[in-house]
């Protein structure tokens, strides 16, 4: 894993030198890192038609002694946030697996990017992320070399600012990990223990449900989901008191393999429902991060974990379960599975823990990868208000949303002939018919917010924040929440 520090000057040693570069014409002035050979690399530069746009690169060498010294010139584009965080994560794109050891970031004593800084060292951290925990046959070439990125010249406030990014880097890493990790090493059992030890080391206070203890509180919905796997369900719930406030409930899907059940799906892709978890993950991960950096928050997470088999006592369509808000729903679809672990999981923390704010995370439909593609979650919500802080949360740490309607008029579509609802309706506005489903387990006078993410959590191609694989979407939003609403 990269390490990132700050120093007061340049280490000794052999490393690569960046030198961060806003857009325009590169003139040796925006080159004092250099020293002597600015005219050099700003010729270079003219000459590699580089230009300072964020996350463009011009790499040159200047002499070093009786060698050379490799440089990389690296756009910020508007120098703003935005365009460090670009930078860093091109930083890494281009020399994590190059033979180099270490690399140094050198504003050229422009203290003004001040915490822009941090912002670049945090985004090359999570740049750096790979899980090759499974792979026995790379080349030497093929494997992660860099190990650390020195910035130097960057101030106090810098150094500060990624303390805290740092905490939050943690929570995405657990939650990448969990994505990732295939569905015979994590299932119910084994999720609750890989996040058991760094949660409780941070502080976190565990409580765990087992079947038994669900079907005593009458959880019928998720269990019924459950019942097809050999691996048993639980109900995990992960609490920081980091202050005497109300609590407020961030409640995750973890459906940690989902065939379809009975429902099945066809082969081609299915080994992508591993990562049907994404919103247990990201729930996990975001409890991880408040507890690093001791956020004055009073927050608890649930996790609704399940595997959706499809044996013999599998759940079949038709049925009919009872949940434990003792309503009961028809089963026509067992695939409309990640709704009714979420019916539960919410109706036990509304009722054990009186919350009064309920945000809910889930891979839920593939309707909303249909409507937003690969580029936003969706938001649906009973409150304007938490529905607006999401939305500026998610713009601010990057996890973007977008807002749905929700009304009688879909409500009705899934009314059922012979219970209180069905779990799905027609094909039309499937992701609204699914959050209208969770909308009938919202209790009175709670605010409550759906955030579908089945299109964010896994990427096909690399990102400025992640290589291919898992993206973690949801642990620095939920963070940025907490900070803005719950601790401002």
């Amino acid at each position: 894993m990269l390490s990132v520090r700050f120093a007061d000057a340049r280490p000794a040693g052999s490393h690569v030198l960046v030198v961060p570069v806003a857009s325009g014409k590169v003139e040796p002035g925006a080159l004092g890192a250099l020293g002597d050979a600015a005219a050099f690399a700003a010729r270079a530069a003219a000459a590699a038609r580089f230009e300072g746009e964020a996350a463009s690169v011009a790499e040159i060498y200047v002499a070093a002694g009786e060698g050379a010294s490799r440089v990389l010139l690296v756009g910020t584009g508007a120098g703003d946030d935005k365009g460090y965080e670009k930078a860093g994560g091109a930083i890494v794109a281009r020399l994590l697996t190059s033979g180099e050891t270490t690399v140094v970031v050198d504003p050229g004593g422009h203290q003004e990017a001040g915490a822009k800084l941090a912002r670049l060292g945090y985004a090359a951290l999570l740049r750096s992320w790979r899980y090759d925990k499974y792979r026995t046959t790379q080349k030497p070439r093929q494997k992660p070399g860099l190990t650390e990125l020195v910035i130097v010249n960057a101030g106090a406030e810098a150094e500060a600012d990624f303390a805290r990014r740092a905490a939050l880097a943690e929570g995405v890493f657990l939650a990448r990990e969990l994505v990732t990790e295939p569905a015979n090493i994590i299932y119910p059992e084994s999720f609750v223990e890989r996040v058991r030890g760094p949660l409780e080391a941070a502080g976190v206070e565990i409580e765990v449900l087992d079947p038994a203890a669900m079907a005593a509180l009458g959880m019928g919905a998720l269990l019924a989901v459950a019942q097809g796997s050999a691996r048993p369900g639980r109900l995990l719930a992960m609490r920081w008191r980091g202050s005497g406030a109300e609590p407020t409930a961030f409640v995750g899907k973890g459906v940690t393999f989902d065939t379809g059940g009975i429902s099945i799906k066809p082969a081609a892709g299915m080994e992508d429902m591993k990562w049907d978890m994404g919103g247990a993950g990201a729930v996990a991960g975001a409890m991880l991060a408040l507890a690093r950096r001791k956020a004055k928050a009073h927050v608890i997470g649930v996790c609704g974990l399940v595997e959706n088999m499809p044996d013999g006592a599998a759940t079949r369509p038709g049925d009919v379960v009872t949940s434990m808000s003792g309503q009961t729903v028809e089963v026509i679809n067992t695939d409309a599975e990640g709704r009714l672990v979420l019916a539960d999981a919410m109706t036990w923390v509304q009722r054990t823990h009186k919350v009064k704010t309920v945000v809910d995370l889930a891979t839920l439909t593939g309707a909303m990868v249909v409507s937003l593609g690969h580029e936003y979650g969706g938001l649906f919500s009973n409150d304007d208000g938490l529905a607006g802080d999401l939305i500026a949360a998610g713009e601010a740490a990057g996890d973007r949303l977008w807002r749905f309607p929700m009304s009688d008029a879909y409500d009705k579509l899934i009314d059922s002939p012979i219970a209180d609802m069905k779990n799905v309706g027609p094909r039309p506005a499937g992701s609204i018919t699914a959050a209208q489903f969770l909308k009938r387990y919202v209790e009175e006078g709670v605010r409550w917010a759906h955030l579908d993410i089945a299109g964010m959590v896994w990427a096909a191609k690399a990102g400025t924040l992640w290589d291919k694989g898992a993206t973690a979407f949801g642990v620095a939003l939920l963070d940025r929440f907490v900070a803005d609403t719950l601790e401002g």
